[in-house]
């Protein structure tokens, strides 16, 4: 999750010199991504001081001074408002896929990128332990219709996924697993954390579960066959 709207890893992508190989980025397009950065940030201050269900969409729209309509033109539900944070990391696991050495397996890198999100505590990765980031996942997590918004999220982050990897019907059972692995993992991070440990103290165990999870998903659910007596 990045907290500033950023894309992690490749900086602010609005800038017209990204050096990626992309195009530039014009000026309509970049004010379009500050207003949806600024209407978010509006909003999840509100919903953090107040709750969210206790905050109305007219009322955030008043706040970023733009109309209820226009709001819902760049936010298409009040729950989007928050996810907007997710938004950079639809397609992250899809990019480690495509982005990957040629040597090194598709499962080897998603390993590799989670691992490393757990070692820059990463607040994807549920390994994280910065107040704001601990204030968001709580208003995130204790809010049933954020949680339902965020399984369409990442839907899209498996759909991605599975074309990263060909698209074929074993590519949508494997991005379906790695996306539930990667879910787990971070929500059984975060909640360690939010009963009241600190991102260093949960780290050892974090990475011990990662590395069990990428054998199981390289292994499959049987265990081993063990000699018949």
């Amino acid at each position: 999750m990045v907290m500033n709207g950023e894309n992690p890893g490749n900086g602010d992508r609005s800038d017209s010199a990204a050096g990626d190989g992309s195009p530039p980025v014009g000026l309509r397009e970049r004010k379009k991504r500050l207003t949806y950065q600024a209407v978010s940030d509006a909003a999840i201050t509100m919903f953090l001081e107040r709750g969210f269900d206790k905050v109305s969409v007219a009322e955030v729209a008043a706040a970023a001074d733009i109309s209820k309509p226009t709001l819902f033109r760049y936010f298409p539900a009040k729950e989007d408002l928050v996810l907007h944070r997710f938004a950079d990391h639809e397609d992250e696991a899809a990019r480690v896929v495509t982005d990957r050495a040629p040597d090194e397996t598709p499962l080897d890198a998603l390993r590799r990128h989670f691992l490393d999100g757990l070692d820059r505590r990463d607040p994807v990765t549920g390994l994280c332990d910065a107040p704001h980031v601990l204030a968001f996942l709580r208003l995130l997590y204790g809010t049933p219709s954020l949680v339902a918004r965020l399984h369409a999220y990442q839907g899209r982050s498996e759909a991605a996924l599975a074309r990263a990897l060909g698209g074929r019907v074993p590519d949508r059972l494997a991005a379906g697993q790695i996306i539930a692995v990667q879910r787990i993992l971070a929500l059984e991070n975060w909640r360690r954390i939010d009963a009241g440990e600190s991102a260093d103290r949960v780290y050892e165990g974090a990475v011990q579960a990662a590395e069990e999870a990428f054998v199981q998903l390289r292994t499959g659910l049987e265990p081993p066959s063990q000699p018949r007596a």
